[in-house]
């Protein structure tokens, strides 16, 4: 049985309300069809904007053995290329983020301009077509100050996601950050328990205490749950921030697949920071009310965020193996703030480090007791579990869907 009909017949015995088999979280053939299916098929979040702040900036991301880069042109164009020379497919960029003057393969020196036009091969003969061996490229998309990019000969749609987003992300001025952090760090665990841990706070109070100062138990906070009914008390804080200017109403898409909600903070938080204060003095985007909260914005399969009034987070999913995921989290501060000044470092990021390094454990954990030969999926809970219900089907149907036309031309 080949990988893609392995999975299918596993989605067909799924139990509904229920966490998924043993093989989902570290079979190689279901991570095979996860990485051409999902990861190689979707938009994928791979940096903010701040990351390429002048001609020749670049950073390479990787998924599965596909190898990018994203690269600022000198008309100001972010461009995405396969990071694969055209002459003997040498990897051009193999640093994880620099600047360039032009895209020069290391191997036999093909030099690329950085709209990944071939502009010199040396002793490639009188018959030689420069214009025939440039990069491949990369879709590539831009909004408010984040890079998208999607590996698919055709991509999907993108237009719809935009269109919604872009009035959320626009209030927080994302072309005006620059990164103040960076980290990046590897769970060793499947990238969907990654995500599943990530969509509930049932966990919260036993494992992250420095987040609870500030982010709030409710469990309609991470999830608007079953039937989409928001409590009145949400409802009243986005009828709020909306009257301020920040719009923040609930809404996800038909499929499930992005969802953007302005959600509050714990009563007289304003920010993550273990006294619950604004962390950053000056702000980044123009959010007039304090305690706005959180613009919570994910994006199935790579990334969620946090959008504050005084500074914005971003955290990016990779998968890396079928029981390994890179997790990396981008702290944005206005382009003028001074560290020491404006803000102090430490403060900015201790509770989010502190966090994702407990995430971590709570994975590594999960997987562990996962391998297990007494592992058996038990059931979700609805009250605190609805995020991860609604992830985990996002998942299965996404697959089903395009596993089934694959599998009827085989037959």
């Amino acid at each position: 049985m080949d990988a893609r009909a392995k999975t299918q017949d596993l989605l067909l015995r799924r139990k509904p309300g229920y966490a998924l088999e043993q093989a989902f979280y570290g079979d190689a053939d279901v991570y095979q069809t996860d990485l051409e299916l999902i990861w190689q098929t979707d938009w994928l979040f791979v940096t903010p904007m701040a990351s390429l702040p002048k001609t020749g900036s670049y950073v390479t991301h990787k998924v599965g053995n596909a190898s990018v880069t994203i690269v600022r042109g000198a008309d100001g164009v972010i461009r995405a290329f396969h990071n694969t020379c055209r002459h003997r497919g040498s990897i051009i960029c193999k640093g994880a983020s620099g600047s360039v003057a032009k895209l020069v393969c290391p191997y036999h020196q093909w030099t690329y301009d950085l709209d990944g036009k071939l502009i010199w091969a040396r002793d490639m003969g009188a018959d030689f077509d420069p214009s025939q061996h440039g990069l491949k490229p990369v879709h590539c998309r831009v909004l408010a100050g984040l890079v998208y990019i999607c590996l698919a000969d055709e991509a999907p749609d993108f237009d719809a996601f935009a269109a919604l987003a872009e009035p959320y992300l626009a209030v927080h001025d994302l072309s005006d950050a620059k990164i103040a952090f960076q980290s990046t760090i590897i769970e060793e665990g499947n990238w969907k328990l990654v995500w599943e841990n990530n969509r509930e706070c049932y966990h919260c109070g036993g494992n992250h205490p420095a987040l609870c100062r500030t982010y709030p138990d409710d469990p309609s906070v991470t999830f608007i749950g079953e039937g989409g009914d928001v409590p009145a008390h949400l409802q009243a804080h986005f009828d709020s921030c909306e009257a301020a200017g920040a719009p923040s109403q609930f809404h996800i898409s038909d499929n499930g697949q992005y969802r953007l909600a302005r959600m509050p903070l714990k009563l007289g938080a304003l920010s993550y920071t273990m006294n619950g204060g604004m962390a950053v003095q000056k702000r980044l985007g123009h959010v007039q009310k304090d305690d706005a909260g959180t613009l919570l914005k994910f994006h199935y399969p790579t990334t969620w965020n946090h959008f504050l009034p005084d500074h914005s987070i971003t955290f990016r999913v990779t998968p890396i193996g079928p029981q390994q995921t890179e997790v990396q989290t981008t702290w944005l501060v206005h382009k003028d703030a001074v560290e020491g000044k404006d803000y102090d470092l430490k403060e900015l990021t201790e509770v989010w480090i502190a966090t994702n390094d407990e995430d971590r454990r709570v994975v590594e954990d999960n997987q562990q007791g996962i391998n297990s030969p007494a592992y058996v999926p038990g059931p979700y809970s609805k009250i605190q579990e609805s995020g991860v219900i609604q992830f985990v089907d996002w998942y299965c149907d996404t697959l089903a869907e395009r596993l089934t036309p694959q599998r009827m031309a085989a037959e």
